[in-house]
């Protein structure tokens, strides 16, 4: 025998020992439980254990091999496990646990256990005590002497579970003045009623139902036509939202017409809010099926505030859980649930604020975040194009659903959530993190470079241009506000990659900034790093791969009027600790940050001066924001955004302005970012967009 064939016949043995140990364990532990089984049922104890184990386990038909021969001459098996599905099924049982076990020997063959059941279901807890007896058999095994009393005390052979529900009503979202977000409300029914229509006009009349409901007349007619309808039946056609005035008043001159209120949920400023709060829609078949809490009425949060605040809005169920008689009647109510109505949760929008904005956008792709820059306080969150949550409620038809969803300008995506380019209006950004760490100071000048500038040939043909000289120096203050590229790009490099990808987190780039909305985070490349010099100069001025979430610039720009400290955004109206609302007097006191001086008071308030300067002087890009009798900062910016080195740039632009005045009562801020402005004059498309705004909130 060769040395090859040697080893495999060694292998083959050392596994065959190994399979044999493991079969012989498995036997072993078989036998071992097999024993351990046989010897719990030689005591009244362990008979009732395994009969618990069972109940537990669902394995209903397992209980009847517990029985003795009288028992089960009273019952079939089938019978049995029908029994207890019925009652324990029903109630969702998770847990059955038998506690104070007293144990009372009759004779040798007879004994009697008194204990307490403590069940867990899905409606809520009880517990009872009971007696069984158990009668040892010809094979020294005790055997439970079954009864229906068994399940529950007194329990009768035709009595059953009756479960009524009191379903809790869902909470509202509302704004910082009480106006209605999201909540309960009605929405039109609108039908037909067959004995109110005008012969003469029948035909005509279907055709502009139908136009106006986005419906067919072969579908109307064959509503019309079923078997149940008479002359005075009301033939429902569809739900509209209340809101749509202009269709209800078509429908209203239409003979036959009837239009009914109707409750649902209701979200009063549609499109203008639906990003912002989402919507419900009814459980879907799994979700059903998964989960005994719901019935095919109940609605869940889908997106949007709906979504992340379901557990508080939802609220919990009432239940009355009983055991009722062949009759119906209650013979013994077993849980008593009070139901918890969902809370109604106070937002810091303003609902006046949240309409405004969304108005002023209306056919842009774009994303706006007002905020209080003292407080963090939201006060509108936009995104349009949009969409009318009311129609996921009321439900959509296909074409309906098609339009939406398959228009290339997605109003499906909530912009605020995302993170985009920010061009110049990363700038500032730049400018306090070169002062904070010491790198220039604001009287510090760079050479004249021109329109273009490379910082020496290793960059092959790639040059940095900027669209505007200026004969001034060119220092930090110049620079903001004639909108250098290449003095930012000048100075990322000298600040140096690390320590600028060091600052960058600091200030909450890559990372998750802890908003009430899953926001995408701000990244300073896809690696998470400065991957070339070249890189690491474009990001100077917003360019490269930098990326930054509207909500998180929002926070980085309020540190400009914080003393360097970046205040944490939120959407929820604070509380003290007795539950009462925080007033707009005490909040300032208790303002969160999301990060404690990011940068000093000094350097916060050279670039809010430098920025007020882009908007006052005359040369600065933003000047045309520039309001009478209101001191604003700012900061405009471009940036082009292009998937291959062959497609024609887009442009984003940007607006990021605030009040000037940090002890101002106004307090006010606006990040406002608009899609593919480059055939719209750029960032002074968006700058006038936010003017107007800020016009009409102040008004």
């Amino acid at each position: 025998m060769n040395k090859s064939k040697k080893i495999i016949t060694i292998y083959g043995i050392i596994i065959g020992i190994i399979v044999i140990a493991i079969i012989s364990t498995i036997f072993y532990n078989f036998n071992k439980k097999k024993k351990e089984n046989e010897k719990e049922l030689n005591t009244p104890n362990g008979v009732i254990g395994t009969y618990v184990d069972y109940i537990n386990n669902g394995e209903y038909n397992k209980v009847y091999e517990l029985l003795t021969t009288e028992s089960k001459n009273q019952i079939s098996e089938e019978d049995l496990s029908t029994k207890y599905k019925e009652i324990y099924d029903e109630l969702d049982i998770s847990n059955i646990q038998i506690n104070d076990m007293k144990t009372e020997k009759i004779d040798k063959n007879n004994s009697k256990i008194i204990y307490t059941t403590k069940i867990n279901s899905l409606y809520g807890e009880f517990s009872f005590e009971n007696t069984v007896s158990l009668k040892k058999q010809d094979d020294k095994k005790y055997y439970i002497m079954w009864d229906y009393s068994m399940i529950y005390p007194n329990l009768a052979k035709t009595d059953k579970i009756d479960i009524e529900k009191d379903p809790a009503k869902r909470g509202s979202l509302i704004d910082r003045n009480g106006v209605l977000l999201a909540g309960s409300g009605y929405i039109s029914s609108v039908g037909l009623v067959p004995g109110w229509m005008n012969e003469q006009t029948k035909t005509q009349d279907i055709q502009t139902v139908a136009n106006l409901l986005g419906m067919t007349t072969e579908s109307i007619n064959k509503k019309l036509s079923a078997s149940y309808v008479k002359s005075d039946t009301f033939v429902e056609l569809a739900t509209i939202s209340k809101q749509k005035l202009t269709i209800i008043d078509g429908l209203n001159q239409i003979d036959g017409v009837k239009i009914k209120d109707v409750s649902s949920r209701i979200y009063p400023l549609g499109e203008k809010a639906a990003h912002l709060t989402g919507y419900v829609q009814k459980v879907n078949a799994e979700e059903l099926k998964s989960n005994k809490e719901y019935d095919e009425n109940t609605l869940v949060g889908r997106t949007g505030l709906e979504k992340i605040y379901e557990d508080r809005l939802k609220g919990q169920n009432g239940y009355k859980v009983s055991i009722v008689d062949e009759n119906g009647k209650d013979k013994k109510v077993l849980i008593n649930k009070e139901k918890v109505d969902g809370e109604n949760i106070k937002l810091t929008i303003d609902s006046d604020i949240q309409e405004k904005v969304y108005d002023g956008y209306v056919g842009d792709n774009s994303a706006e975040v007002i905020m209080n820059p003292k407080t963090g306080e939201i006060l509108a969150l936009v995104s349009t194009p949009s969409y009318d949550p009311n129609n996921f409620v009321i439900g959509m038809s296909t074409q309906e659903w098609n339009e939406i969803s398959n228009n290339t300008n997605n109003p499906l995506y909530e912009r605020f959530l995302r993170s985009y380019s920010p061009g110049s209006s990363f700038k500032p950004v730049t400018g306090a993190i070169a002062l904070q760490t010491g790198t220039i100071t604001g009287s510090d000048e760079y050479e004249a470079s021109g329109s273009s500038w490379q910082k020496d040939n290793s960059w092959g043909s790639y040059y940095i241009t900027t669209l505007k000289t200026y004969n001034e120096p060119a220092n930090l203050l110049n620079a903001l506000i004639n909108s250098d590229n290449i003095f930012f790009a000048k100075t990322a490099l000298k600040i140096g990659s690390e320590k600028l990808e060091e600052q960058l987190k600091n200030i909450g780039f890559e990372s998750d900034i802890n908003f009430e909305m899953n926001t995408a985070k701000s990244q300073i490349s896809n690696e998470g790093k400065f991957t070339s010099e070249v890189q690491l100069a474009d990001s100077g001025y917003g360019q490269g791969q930098i990326l930054v979430n509207p909500i998180h610039f929002a926070s980085i720009y309020s540190s400009f009027v914080n003393d360097g400290n970046m205040v944490m955004p939120y959407l929820e109206i604070k509380k003290d600790n007795n539950g009462n609302e925080e007033t707009d007097n005490n909040q300032e006191n208790k303002v969160t940050y999301l990060k404690e001086n990011a940068f000093s008071k000094e350097v916060a308030d050279e670039i809010r001066t430098d920025l007020i300067q882009t908007i006052e002087s005359p040369n600065g890009t933003a000047h045309s924001a520039k309001i009478d009798g209101l001191v604003l900062a700012g900061k405009t910016g471009t940036a082009e955004t292009k998937s291959s080195k062959n497609e024609e740039a887009k442009e984003i632009g940007w607006f990021n302005c605030f009040i000037a005045d940090p002890n101002s009562e106004n307090q006010l801020m606006v990040i406002s970012m608009v899609e593919n402005v480059e055939n719209k004059g750029g960032s002074i498309y968006v700058v006038n967009k936010v003017k107007n705004i800020i016009n009409k909130i102040l008004e």
